[in-house]
């Protein structure tokens, strides 16, 4: 069995950036875990018709690696992979790289204070450290309709999008109105004979500011790093001046909704289909959206916008509450992603066996988004409360990174074997999360959205406030704050009363 000292599991932003960090810090003794054949994470699994970012180049990257070579200001697909790509290979990351290794299940070692990978094709690997960089998307969800496996037509989820398959002159259902959806329904609109659209929820649409970078901006930003960083600050600031609206003043975003409806109202002139796209939530509610063609494609002759409910799949096609059978050749899920669950059963078992799922009961937690109670040296990059509704989640990955890079300083300055947050520290940390986000938009403008876990009724998915306020967070890592194991075997020090229960309930739990 090899042992390597820091396991990072996943190559998208979080794993690539977490590899780069060591990589530079001088800690060549890792490997990067990556389920498929190549890196890329979200921005390879995810190749739809129209796929491209909603928040502009020059801040959805790494911020010490601009790229002077963005073609639009809201990059497509292709170049954000192309621009991982050269990431890995421009910062030597390729010797670490391990394809087709999806995990399987994680276990803690506590005697060795070790943690124990096996993966699916039958690899076997210990770690010191486990550093978890899967993301929020990685697990496309599917509708629970009844029927669903018994339609005989084409079928795939928008990120498993089958590219062999001929759209020209299909019937196509399109199950979705979210951010994939509104992207890849004007691409196919004009090619198919009838696309028609399940809405169960109108989303809130606002114009996007998108334009081709000119050469002589390219150029400038090649020639003159700086000019880059100017823009990429002036966008940095733009976007975090949102917040204001969506956690610190919501009443705000009245204002922001009539910029919306102005644009649906330009968009779509038949007063019964803009009826059905207006949302009767407060924007901000549900996560914004962004595009220029997105109404227009749905105004087309060939384009139906279904508002009834889908009760079942025949094999024919969806079946809705009217008794109305729409017979389709494909069925295209715009669904989304497993977002507030995003480990399955059995997959990370911490001390004394607990698995990960019985640990988030009542919804996902974690302090700073990055470690839980329960579990030493395992680490979390866009965990629990991390996600942002108005900013480019690349800024809150490399605060992450960077608070683990001080964790694991601090793990060799202080001789620890091995750390895990404290209970209370962690409980005290998500009880002023959770106080903060009902205040938001997100609590308070009458909607029910992906941000909210079903089971619990928490938000376990977005940070309340500014961007910035995580990155101070996050600037700096108290020991004080853990618990550290000094030799494996060893006993955690520093225990008060409340972390002896914390430990003790954690060595007794069992799975439910």
């Amino acid at each position: 069995m090899e042992t390597v000292d820091v396991a990072i599991i996943g190559s998208g932003f979080a794993g690539l950036g977490m590899a780069i960090r060591l990589k530079q810090a001088g800690m060549h003794d890792f490997v990067v875990m990556e389920k498929a054949d190549a890196i890329g994470g979200t921005w390879r699994d995810n190749h739809y018709p129209g796929c491209a970012c909603d928040v502009q180049s020059h801040v959805y990257s790494f911020s010490f690696a601009p790229n002077p070579r963005w073609t639009r200001m809201f990059a497509p697909q292709p170049e954000i992979h192309a621009y991982l790509r050269a990431c890995a290979e421009r910062f030597g990351i390729a010797s670490h790289l391990r394809f087709r290794k999806e995990l399987r299940q994680a276990d803690f070692d506590e005697a060795a204070h070790r943690w124990r990978l096996r993966f699916a094709d039958g690899t076997r690997l210990r770690a010191r450290v486990l550093i978890s960089g899967m993301g929020g998307l990685s697990r496309a969800a599917l509708p629970q309709i009844e029927g669903i496996d018994t339609f005989e037509g084409k079928a795939f989820h928008s990120q498993q999008w089958d590219h062999a398959y001929c759209l020209d002159g299909k019937r196509v259902a399109v199950i979705g109105t979210g951010a994939s959806a509104i992207q890849f329904v004007p691409q196919i609109a004009p090619e198919v004979a009838r696309l028609s659209l399940f809405q169960r929820t109108p989303p809130w649409i606002m114009p996007k500011s998108d334009r081709a970078v000119t050469r002589a901006e390219r150029w400038l930003f090649e020639h003159s790093p700086a000019a880059q960083k100017l823009v990429r600050t002036g966008l940095y600031w733009q976007l975090e001046s949102r917040a204001l609206g969506f956690s610190v003043h919501p009443a705000l975003m009245k204002q922001v909704q009539k910029l919306a409806l102005r644009h649906l109202r330009r968009q779509v002139h038949d007063p019964g289909l803009r009826r059905a796209l207006q949302p009767d939530y407060t924007i901000g509610c549900k996560r914004v959206l962004i595009s220029n063609d997105y109404y227009p494609a749905l105004a087309r002759s060939n384009v139906e916008v279904v508002t009834d409910k889908i009760v079942r799949i025949a094999p024919e096609g969806p079946v809705t509450g009217d008794g109305r059978l729409h017979r389709v050749d494909c069925l295209i899920y715009g669904t989304g992603f497993h977002v507030t669950d995003p480990f399955p059963p059995g997959l990370v078992r911490g001390r004394g066996s607990v698995d990960i799922v019985d640990a988030w009961r009542d919804g996902a937690h974690a302090y700073l988004g990055t470690t839980l109670p329960g579990f030493p040296n395992f680490f979390m990059i866009v965990g629990p409360n991390t996600g942002l509704g108005h900013h480019s989640m690349v800024f809150m990955i490399e605060s992450q990174v960077e608070y683990i890079m001080r964790a694991l300083r601090a793990m060799q300055d202080e001789r620890a074997a091995a750390i895990e947050v404290r209970g209370s520290v962690e409980r005290a940390y998500n009880e002023r999360i959770q106080r903060k986000l009902s205040r938001a938009i997100w609590s308070t403008g009458g909607c029910n959205s992906w941000y909210i876990d079903p089971k619990t009724g928490k938000n376990t998915t977005l940070w309340p406030g500014f961007a910035w306020r995580f990155r101070r967070a996050t600037r700096r890592f108290r020991m004080a704050d853990y618990l550290a194991y000094a030799e494996p075997s060893d006993r955690p020090a520093g225990l008060d009363a409340t972390d002896r229960n914390d430990v003790r309930a954690a060595r007794t739990a069992h799975p439910t």
